[in-house]
């Protein structure tokens, strides 16, 4: 007869493995998402992207190297400059900033941006940063593009009204309205002051990145701008526009026109030398860009620089005009770049008075002596 007493503890033992294996699943199943829910409860969710088992080994990181995350270096500590690459990898960043004392634990720092997906959005910037600053607060400075310099680059060719659009995502805070107001005021004491027609600086605000402090102002702005052009026109280039018998005014004029024409730069000289021989020809410049510039903005196209012209854009009666008024017209189009100006001071010597766009979409063109070489010159 069996003992029951033995089954008895037999039938014991069997229920708590029963009950151990259930605790067990239990806990693997609920301690994953302790861990998780505390990290996200100290510094914020995980990122999407991470898997569940990513998620989960990160928190674990985070949580373990707490104090190396939310501690600062040195409540004392000064401010210090600190710049981030372009492309630098998220090692390379935590190294620097361990380095310039400004983390205690570059691993624990990398964990937290890869925990975050911070490590995808870090700006190339210089930054202010501070020991007092504790890394998770440093990792959400270096998250933001607020630095105490920021850029407006100007274009070769733009004209005004393409430099005011460009100013919202400079950084600065003057608006599009605001410099176009101050770019009709004339300055005094430069050098192209008189050659400033309609109350427009168009043409003189000289190409460049201009790295300035944020709050810098309107007026300290186009200073720099306009110092620009008095520094780089220098005085090479001021006698070979005098040379070829142009005054300043006249010389930038014409810099504007081939900056607009011009889609190489190799080719500029010998498009200034086609409209020096128009203009000692008494020839009209028959230059689109001049029509662009005075049929202004196409809203259809959302574009300053219409294109294709219609054969009515080109009879319009605008002093610019080239194709009906002879000679250049009242002031420049654009601004233009140092390889126009240079274009314009020291042109080809060529006998070519046309030139149309080459067929093969590569931006050059054909030059030619002659108007029927030149009928002969356009696309089949």
């Amino acid at each position: 007869m069996p003992d029951k007493r033995v089954n008895s503890k037999a039938n014991g033992c069997l229920l708590g493995m029963i009950v151990l294996v259930g605790l067990l699943i239990i806990a693997a199943l609920l301690v994953p998402q302790l861990i998780i829910s505390r990290a996200e409860n100290r510094f914020g969710p995980g990122s999407a992207e991470l898997s569940s088992k990513q998620k989960l080994y990160f928190s674990t990181l985070v949580l373990a190297q707490s104090r190396d995350l939310t501690e600062p270096v040195d409540l004392n500590g000064g401010d210090v400059d600190l710049t981030i690459e372009p492309g630098e990898s998220v090692p390379s960043i935590a190294k620097k900033l361990w380095q310039a004392g400004l983390i205690p634990n570059q691993a624990a720092f990398r964990n937290y941006l890869l925990y975050t997906g911070m490590d995808t959005s870090l700006k190339a910037a210089t930054f202010t940063l501070s020991p007092a600053m504790s890394p998770v607060e440093i990792a959400l400075a270096i998250q933001s593009s607020v630095t105490a310099d920021v850029t407006l680059s100007i274009l070769p060719g733009w004209r005004i009204e393409e430099i005011a659009n460009s100013l919202p995502t400079s950084g600065y805070s003057i608006t599009p309205a605001e410099f176009i107001s101050s770019t009709s005021t004339i300055p005094d004491g430069y050098s192209f002051t008189s050659c400033i027609t309609g109350g427009s600086l168009e043409g003189y605000l000289y190409p460049g990145s201009y790295i300035l402090p944020r709050e810098t102002g309107i007026n300290e702005l186009l200073s720099q701008i306009l110092m620009a052009f008095e520094t780089q026109v220098t005085p090479e280039l001021r006698n070979g526009f005098t040379a070829h018998g142009l005054d300043l005014c006249q010389a930038v004029t014409l810099a504007s026109i081939v900056e607009r024409e011009a889609m190489q730069e190799d080719e500029m000289p010998f498009i200034a030398s086609v409209f020096y021989n128009r203009l000692r020809n008494g020839a009209v410049l028959a230059s689109d860009p001049t029509v662009q510039y005075a049929l202004g903005y196409n809203p259809a196209q959302a574009t300053w620089w219409t294109n294709p012209l219609s054969v009515q854009d080109l009879q319009v009666d605008s002093p610019y005009n080239t194709y009906v008024y002879v000679g250049l017209p009242p002031g420049p189009i654009a601004s233009p770049g140092p390889a126009a100006l240079r274009a314009v001071a020291f042109p080809a010597q060529s006998p070519y008075y046309y030139f149309r766009a080459a067929c093969d979409g590569s931006g050059r063109h054909l030059f030619a002596e002659t108007y029927e070489e030149h009928v002969s010159n356009a696309c089949p």
